[in-house]
C-alpha cells in the first residue's frame, strides 16, 4: 500500500488547509464581534453615566407624586369639613328663621290681643257703690262670710273661666284665618 508517510502528509495538508479556510472565514466574524464589543462598551459607559441620574430623577418624581397625593387628600378632607360647616350653618340659619317666624307670629298675636283688649268697651262702673274707704260702714260678720264665699271658686269654675281663651293655643290657626 502506499506509504503511510504520504497519508500523514496529505492529512496534515488537509488539516492545514481546513484551518486556513476556517481562519479566513472567521476573520470578518471576529472583526464584527470586536465592533459589537466596542459598541457594547460604549453602551455600558453611557448607561453608567446616564442611569444613576435618571434613577434619581425617577425617585424624586415618585416622592413629589407622594407629596402631591397627600396634598390632594388633605384638600379633599378640608373641602369635606368646609361642606359640613356650610351644612351646619344652613341648618342653624333654618332653625333661626323658624324661631324668627314663631317670634314674629307671637308678636302679631300679642299685638292683636292687646289691640282687642284696648279697643273693647269698658264696663261702666257704678260710683254709688263705691265710697272712699274711710266713709264705708264696717261689714258685719255675716256680710264678710258671704263675700268670702263669693270670692272663692271651685276648681271647675276656675277651669271654665279659662276655657274661652284659646288664642295662645291656636295662635297659628287664628293668625292664618285673618289673613
Amino acid at each position: 500500500m502506499i506509504d503511510p508517510l504520504f497519508w500523514l502528509g496529505l492529512s496534515l495538508l488537509l488539516v492545514a488547509t481546513s484551518l486556513t479556510a476556517v481562519l479566513v472565514a472567521a476573520i470578518p466574524a471576529l472583526q464584527e464581534l470586536s465592533r459589537a464589543a466596542r459598541s457594547a462598551e460604549k453602551l455600558f459607559d453611557t448607561l453608567s453615566r446616564e442611569l444613576p441620574p435618571t434613577l434619581e430623577a425617577i425617585r424624586v418624581t415618585g416622592l413629589e407624586l407622594t407629596d402631591l397625593t397627600d396634598d390632594v387628600s388633605q384638600g379633599v378632607k378640608s373641602a369635606s369639613q368646609v361642606a359640613k360647616q356650610v351644612d351646619q350653618t344652613l341648618d342653624s340659619a333654618r332653625i333661626q328663621a323658624q324661631n324668627l317666624q314663631v317670634s314674629t307670629r307671637s308678636i302679631f298675636v300679642g299685638a292683636k290681643a292687646a289691640w282687642r283688649n284696648f279697643t273693647r268697651p269698658k264696663p261702666t262702673r257704678r260710683n254709688s257703690d263705691r265710697l272712699p274707704s274711710n266713709e264705708q260702714p264696717p261689714l258685719t260678720l255675716r256680710e264678710r262670710e258671704v263675700l268670702r264665699q263669693e270670692n272663692r271658686r271651685i276648681k271647675t269654675e276656675i277651669y271654665r273661666a279659662n276655657e274661652g281663651y284659646d288664642d295662645a293655643a291656636n295662635w297659628e290657626s287664628n293668625f292664618d284665618d285673618e289673613d
